[in-house]
């Protein structure tokens, strides 16, 4: 009985790394919260930082073809972040879910916990899986085909922290990966500036990643799970500001490539001025809450990059 009530009580109690008063768990269902959180539908950053890579490559893709923005397109990219993040979630849960359940922030994750089966998570995941592919199969014959190749990637993740001290960069090739689509979906062809563009992801995702992984440090070590964050220790600082000069130089290069623009690079200009806004906060002994608001400002830094590229595809409308 004592196990059933703290299960009962987690399903309704924000995770530790979620938004405690997010509207889906107040308005929601009881029976559908487990889901809600194993989906990540509480901790929104996750599906911005997949999204916004998509988006940016499409607004630079719209801008280099002297067109404004495709609106349709980044309606589609958003409904697929949702839903492939909550899929890569789910699966990660799963594999997951005996490490979680001795990792202080994880252990009340639905699968770790027990308030959802590995069975139901399964079906779920599927589920996901089928709205992603929807979206997929919207745009053309080149995305869809980079699009299926992305999984692999996923399904590597949850076992890379269990053989390198760089699980951050197998989640920077699948995070970034929006990168390719968003270019290739506007253009119908793989570009040069997609590829720099893809490279300055990569390194944004690598760094932000690491300051997440600040967190769990302790606990990491006990269980003995790597990070990059562990890797780095008392040089993190260092570490994370040279993965972020490399993505805001990646991003200005992409923009040259593209053509150029003052809106563009006035993107990339606050965009590298957020992130060094971050690193000047970023030490290895940073507090939890710290590391994680760090971590979650990364949505305001892509905005901010996305922001000059979408205004520089409008400046062609007028």
């Amino acid at each position: 009985m004592s196990i059933r009530r703290s299960g009962e009580s987690a399903g309704a109690t924000a995770l530790p790394d979620a938004i405690a008063d997010h509207p889906l768990l107040r308005r929601a269902p009881p029976a559908f919260l487990p889901y809600i959180q194993l989906a990540r539908l509480d901790r929104p950053i996750g599906w911005w930082l997949l999204l916004l890579p998509c988006w940016d490559a499409s607004a630079l893709a719209s801008a280099s073809m002297r067109e404004g923005p495709n609106v349709w397109h980044l309606a589609l990219f958003f409904i697929g972040a949702v839903a492939m993040r909550g899929a890569g979630s789910t699966y990660n849960d799963y594999v997951d879910r005996e490490i979680d359940a001795k990792v202080e922030r994880t252990r009340l994750r639905p699968l770790a916990s027990g308030r959802v089966t590995p069975a139901a998570a399964v079906g779920f995941l599927v589920a996901q899986c089928l709205v992603g592919l929807a979206v997929l199969l919207s745009f053309n014959g080149l995305t869809i085909a980079l699009g299926l190749i992305s999984p692999l990637i996923v399904l590597i993740y949850p076992f890379a922290k269990r053989f390198t001290s760089w699980p951050q960069a197998i989640l920077g090739l699948a995070f970034a990966y929006g990168a390719l689509l968003g270019w290739t979906a506007r253009t119908g062809e793989l570009g040069a500036p997609a590829l720099f563009l893809y490279a300055a992801a990569i390194s944004w995702t690598i760094g932000f990643d690491t300051i997440y992984a600040l967190q769990d440090m302790r606990d990491d070590a006990i269980v003995g799970v790597r990070s990059t964050a562990r890797l780095f220790g008392p040089r993190v600082q260092l570490a994370v500001g040279a993965l972020y000069a490399v993505s805001a130089a990646c991003a200005a290069f992409a923009v040259f490539l593209a053509g150029g623009g003052w809106f563009a690079y006035a993107g990339v200009a606050a965009y590298a001025t957020h992130l060094a806004w971050q690193i000047a906060q970023t030490r290895e002994d940073v507090a939890p809450i710290t590391a994680l608001r760090l971590f979650r400002s990364n949505r305001d830094a892509g905005l901010l990059l996305f922001a000059g590229f979408f205004a520089q595809s409008l400046a062609f409308l007028f």
